[in-house]
């Protein structure tokens, strides 16, 4: 990771006189949080700091949130990184790695938030298994279709529930009970962050959005 940090730096300093202020700002900050889960001891943390970096690049101001809502805003940032992948990397990417860690994620219950709405009494176990096995099938088939749109939300939406989970104190740092999708979680965003911030770097016109918090 820290090899890839670096060239990604490298390239950042190249290209960011071509950049819109904003998209390099994004960059920048995403950048600092890769370096900083390279250095994580922990897959808790390496998780938390590769989700920064995920939400550097792609979070926007509040008033876009009101409007479009934050799974709305992230679909969004989605489709228009694929859109702009000219060179499939995202799809390389997930095809790659279906097979190994992205399948297993995807077929973990516990990151799922139907599983959880089972648990918490809002709906029933049939309810929560059948949405469980038609996500994994779209899943499937959004691949076969190279759909890679479909395909990345679906994950994300994956990577989502175990992000609330982490972030709102819902586990325990370094716990045995979660490590199989904590370190699947943090292997997927230690390679899909990176290859967007390549996307990002080579659309360098793209209008990405205000970041939140600009620097004053």
């Amino acid at each position: 990771m820290e090899s890839t940090h670096r060239n990604l730096k490298l390239r950042h300093r190249e290209l960011r006189s071509q950049l819109a202020e904003s998209t390099s700002l994004r960059i920048h900050r995403s950048l600092s949080w890769l370096k900083a889960a390279a250095q994580a001891a922990d897959a808790d943390t390496r998780f938390i700091h590769l989700w920064i970096a995920f939400n550097a690049i792609y979070a926007r101001d509040f008033e876009a949130r009101d409007t479009f809502g934050e799974k709305g805003l992230l679909n969004r940032f989605l489709g228009q990184l694929v859109r702009l992948d000219q060179d499939d990397l995202l799809f390389d990417l997930v095809w790659e790695n279906y097979a190994g860690k992205i399948r297993l994620f995807i077929d973990n219950e516990y990151v799922t938030r139907w599983f959880w709405d089972f648990q918490n009494g809002r709906v029933d176990e049939e309810t929560w298994k059948k949405k469980f096995v038609r996500s994994k099938k779209d899943a499937q088939q959004a691949l076969a279709l190279k759909d890679t749109t479909i395909f990345c939300t679906i994950l994300f939406d994956r990577l989502y529930v175990l992000r609330n989970q982490l972030m709102h104190g819902g586990a325990t740092w370094k716990s045995e009970i979660n490590r199989a999708q904590v370190k699947d979680g943090a292997r997927i965003l230690a390679a899909i962050v990176p290859a967007m911030i390549r996307i990002m770097l080579e659309n360098r016109t793209a209008d990405w959005g205000a970041p939140c918090y600009p620097p004053v």
